[in-house]
């Protein structure tokens, strides 16, 4: 199977952010996501348990693993995996902020202690766990595959692990080619040489109808939004609110993403119902935009665009200049701001604030929105911390919709929309199964999360 994705990953490491949701192919984690959203043990012999006061939990391992160099998995090696979370250094220290140690209570027991409960701590458990003697250049693990090429910038072979204790994988070779650019992606796809890739709407929209080939569509918790600057003219929260309420996100749905999404206003994706909060909303009205921007002093020069003590309403958008999908929103972006008198400038070669982004976690809110919305301060920055310290499931919910409340007056970022994930499949295997997609695409998620069970026709 040869599949192409958009992003190539910096390291194989899982402790340097590698396969953050699990399914890492090379690695198992103690724990897998499933497509329900629930999980399951892997390298756990049961899902771990927290203790009556939430401040630690235990794992206890299979013993029927080892890794593809002979090697056993013990406590030992799923400690000091964990360890290296805990390095100041690591990047994935922020995510696992609530850590604060990891002991091997016998040869088969793992104990993480925490600083205070979390609520979604067994959701971080996905990490992959690599032998003592794994580097990133020569990754062991003891997962359905094994590296075996990694040309940078090019591609990545992968062969089935013959000892796999979940059965090998009736995949025996998988090639991953690295190509950012979504046209070439599809071009890829229409001559033959890639088995699946992601594209967006318009360009797998072409695919439809090809015989041999099968568009899907994946909901995603992938939030395309746009992120103002703390100075200059997106630094006022007069503009903020207004550019917010300029956007016609039904409108960006319909054009940018040919239909395939959902408009958002607010931070929190639909995927995750029981957190969002159906009262708080941001709406499209181009007249309170405008008398927003009248109240604040904003007012339209000779040629249209606003000014304010000499300043002009206008600024330069950066986005991802090889991702159509962004483009074309950033397009839609500029149109609504020109509506009310800003003059925004889609540059693909700007590097700095304000620019589109996404963002978004399938399992859990708080990683994605935490780092992202607490610098704001204000209610916004308190719900998010009730919501943090709280692993009452009734009381999280409530703090995620305070929050949206809060943010829906004085928003920090332009919420545009949640595209819709479309992947071209050759109908060469069987074993898809959907599973709610994370922001961007890579080999290990999307349809591939699960690439171990498929089998061929």
């Amino acid at each position: 199977m040869v599949i192409g994705v958009a992003a190539e990953p910096n390291s194989l490491d899982p402790v340097d952010g590698y396969a953050l949701f699990g399914a890492a192919k090379i690695f198992d984690g103690l724990v897998e996501h499933q497509p329900s959203g629930t999980l399951r043990p892997v390298l756990a012999s049961a899902l771990p348990e927290p203790s009556a006061d939430g401040l630690s939990w235990t794992a206890r391992l299979r013993d029927d693993v080892s890794f593809t160099n002979g090697g056993a998995l013990d406590a030992a090696v799923v400690a000091a995996a964990y360890r290296r979370v805990l390095d100041p250094a690591s990047a994935l220290r922020d995510r696992f902020w609530m850590l604060d140690k990891v002991n091997a209570v016998d040869q088969r027991t793992v104990r993480f202690d925490l600083r205070q409960p979390y609520a979604d701590f067994l959701d971080l458990l996905v990490l992959g766990i690599p032998a003592q003697a794994s580097t990133p250049a020569k990754p062991i693990g003891t997962g359905p595959y094994q590296l075996v090429e990694w040309r940078p910038g090019q591609q990545m072979t992968l062969t089935a692990n013959k000892a796999y204790f979940g059965g090998r994988p009736a995949i025996t070779t998988v090639t991953v080619e690295f190509i950012q650019d979504d046209q070439d992606r599809a071009k890829r796809m229409r001559d033959g040489k890639l088995d699946g890739t992601e594209l967006p709407p318009r360009l797998a929209r072409e695919f439809s109808k090809a015989d041999g080939l099968t568009v899907v569509e994946q909901r995603a918790a992938d939030v395309h939004a746009v992120a103002f600057a703390d100075q200059g003219v997106t630094a006022d929260p007069a503009v903020r609110l207004a550019l917010n309420l300029a956007v016609d996100r039904q409108e960006i749905v319909n054009d940018a993403l040919a239909g395939q999404g959902v408009p958002l206003s607010l931070p929190v994706p639909p995927v995750l119902p029981e957190f969002v909060e159906p009262g708080a909303h941001i709406d499209h009205d181009v007249t309170r935009a405008k008398s927003v921007l009248d109240a604040a002093g904003w007012v339209p020069g000779p040629d249209g665009v606003r000014v304010k003590a000499g300043e002009r309403a206008e600024f330069a958008l950066a986005f991802p200049p090889t991702d159509v999908v962004d483009r074309d929103l950033a397009t839609e972006f500029t149109k609504a701001a020109a509506a009310i008198g800003i003059k925004v400038t889609a540059d693909s070669t700007a590097k700095s604030l304000p620019w589109l982004f996404s963002y978004g976690d399938p399992f859990t809110l708080d990683q994605a929105l935490y780092p992202l919305l607490h610098p704001a301060g204000g209610e916004t920055s308190s719900a998010l911390d009730v919501a943090r310290t709280t692993t009452d499931p009734a009381q999280r919910a409530v703090a995620f919709r305070a929050l949206q409340r809060a943010y829906a007056t004085t928003p920090s970022m332009a919420v545009l929309a949640v595209p819709t994930h479309s992947y071209v499949l050759r109908d060469n295997w069987t074993g898809y199964t959907p599973v709610v997609d994370a922001t961007g695409t890579d080999h290990t998620w999307g349809p591939w999360w699960n690439l171990q069970a498929w089998t061929p026709n």
